[in-house]
């Protein structure tokens, strides 16, 4: 199960998610997002589980918990909707 977590310290690492979440089973991968350009952390990250049972108890258990220092929000991640391509074709400049 893929996991979002939203509301996260700026200070939370990767680590700190695996160990908050394996509390509650296997813990396949942990990731806080960041900055590509600044590498500061956006804030939000995910969490992979391998059983779903486990994913769906660390969601029930964490959401709207206090973890450092911040009320976190936990909730099963869905996939990325498939966004149109900017690329190509410029109404505003089409040459005649």
């Amino acid at each position: 199960m893929n996991i979002f977590i939203a509301k996260l310290s700026s200070h939370t690492t990767s680590e700190d998610l695996t160990n908050l979440f394996s509390q509650y089973g296997e813990v396949s991968s942990a990731k806080v997002i960041t900055d590509r350009d600044t590498g500061s952390s956006k804030c939000f990250g995910f969490v992979e589980m391998s059983d779903d049972s486990a994913g769906q108890t660390a969601i029930d258990a964490l959401d709207n918990t206090e973890f450092q220092e911040k009320t976190i929000v936990v909730k099963k991640a869905h996939p990325r909707e498939s966004r149109p391509s900017s690329g190509g074709y410029n109404r505003h400049n089409n040459h005649r």
